[in-house]
C-alpha cells in the first residue's frame, strides 16, 4: 500500500470505485488490467479470485452504506476467516487471517466496522442523489454533504441558486 495512505482512504477509493462520468455509471474495477492494477497498488495479488471477492465487498459495503440493506448482510463476506494474537511492545493485538484471494475483500469491511465504531455515521454516500460516491466526513462539525466541493458541492449549491431564482421569477410574473 501507498506510504502515508490509510485503510480508510483505500476503503473509500474502493467505495467511489464506481464514479457516475458525464451521466453515465462506471466501474473502475471492470477491467482486469486496471482492477489488477488497483489491487496491486493497495497490497493486493491481483488475481481474478481477488477481484471476485473485492467487488462483491465493494457493492455490498456500498449497500450497507446507503442503508439499502443492514450491516449483517456483511456476513458471508467474513466466512472463515480466523483471527490471530500477536504480542509487541504496545500489548496484544488481534490479526486476522482471511484466505489470501479474500484479504482485500476483509479488510474493507474490518476497516468499515472500526470507522463506524470509532466515528460513527461519518461515512455517507455524497448528498447528490446524481453522483454515486462516498465521503468520509473528519469534519469537526460533521455537515459534509458532497463528495467534493468540487464535484458535487458547487454543482448543487449552483443548481438550488438557480431554482430559487426561477421561482423567484415567476411569482414576479403571476
Amino acid at each position: 500500500m501507498e506510504s502515508g495512505h490509510t485503510e480508510q482512504d483505500t476503503l473509500l477509493e474502493l467505495l467511489n470505485s464506481t464514479p457516475v462520468t458525464d451521466g453515465s455509471p462506471e466501474d473502475l474495477l471492470a477491467d482486469p488490467g486496471s482492477a489488477r492494477a488497483w489491487q496491486r497498488a493497495h497490497g493486493g495479488s491481483g488475481t481474478a479470485a481477488e477481484r471476485r471477492h473485492l467487488v462483491e465487498a465493494r457493492d455490498l459495503l456500498q449497500r450497507v452504506v446507503r442503508g439499502d440493506v443492514p450491516a449483517t448482510a456483511l456476513g458471508p463476506l467474513l466466512e472463515g476467516v480466523t483471527s490471530h494474537p500477536r504480542v509487541d511492545a504496545d500489548g496484544v493485538t488481534w490479526e486476522p487471517r482471511p484466505p489470501a484471494d479474500r484479504r482485500l475483500a476483509v479488510r474493507a469491511v474490518l476497516t468499515w466496522g472500526a470507522l463506524q465504531e470509532a466515528m460513527p455515521g461519518r461515512l455517507r454516500p455524497c448528498a447528490n442523489d446524481e453522483c454515486r460516491r462516498f465521503l468520509l466526513d473528519r469534519s469537526k462539525t460533521n455537515k459534509g454533504r458532497w463528495c467534493s466541493m468540487a464535484l458535487c458541492g458547487n454543482r448543487m449549491k449552483a443548481r438550488r441558486h438557480y431554482e430559487r431564482t426561477r421561482r423567484a421569477a415567476a411569482r414576479q410574473h403571476d
